[in-house]
């Protein structure tokens, strides 16, 4: 079975799509930092009859990487690495004037340093698997100036670049860095506590992720909306 690695997968987007991958067929390396929700995802994902480790951590932590690499390793090897673990660098989200620094070095060392440091832990094991294939979760504050997320896009548009040159440097994976577009979830919330404005759920979004890994287009920059079109 193919094997994949899921940053952020207790909740939210890296939930949902580990419940998707699971049912059909995949076995899953699962982190996040909260131990109970994350054992409460890893069982439920795991009632699929796949194979799955629950890693509790945090991404920036080296020895942390290098433990979920070593866990897919045992289940096989690396197919698909999603990095989708977020940090927002304030909760709820201000002004650049407002920003703390250590808030963005926070989001920066998660969104950006972690997910390549994962990448390159990881890479071996990629550049083995028939179909190798790196996700970046983008979003529209990487390449829109929206007022107080700043900080959290900043770190985004770094990801997307290092997505882009990966997908240079290594022709052989596919390197898709995806936009999901607005969503339900408690990192949203978070960010801005005070809209209420209905979204869709995770869930409605990760066709556009799968989409992806049945097609396997071209290494690119990709708009979860775009990809859900006709699906």
């Amino acid at each position: 079975m193919p094997v994949a690695i899921i940053t952020g997968a207790s909740k939210g987007l890296g939930r949902a799509l580990a419940e998707a991958l699971a049912a059909r067929g995949w076995d899953l390396v699962l982190d996040a930092r909260g131990a109970a929700a994350l054992k409460e995802a890893a069982e439920s994902v795991a009632g699929h009859g796949t194979r799955v480790e629950a890693l509790a951590g945090d991404v920036t932590d080296a020895g942390h990487r290098t433990a979920l690499v070593a866990a897919a390793r045992r289940l096989g090897g690396v197919d698909l690495l999603v990095s989708n673990a977020s940090a927002l660098g304030a909760e709820p989200l201000v002004r650049l004037a407002e920003l703390p620094l250590e808030g963005l070095r926070r989001a920066l060392e998660v969104n950006v340093v972690a997910a390549l440091g994962l990448v390159r832990e990881a890479l071996p094991l990629l550049r083995r698997a028939p179909a190798g294939a790196v996700v970046a979760v983008s979003s529209d504050a990487a390449a829109e100036a929206y007022g107080t997320w700043g900080g959290y896009g900043a770190s985004k548009a770094a990801l997307d670049q290092l997505a882009a040159v990966l997908a240079v440097e290594e022709p052989g994976l596919r390197v898709w860095a995806v936009d999901p577009g607005d969503m339900a979830t408690e990192l949203y919330a978070a960010a801005v506590p005070d809209d209420d404005a209905p979204r869709p759920a995770p869930a409605g979004v990760v066709p556009a992720f799968l989409r992806l890994l049945r097609e396997r287009p071209a290494s690119g920059r990709y708009a979860a909306p775009a990809l859900l079109e006709g699906e």
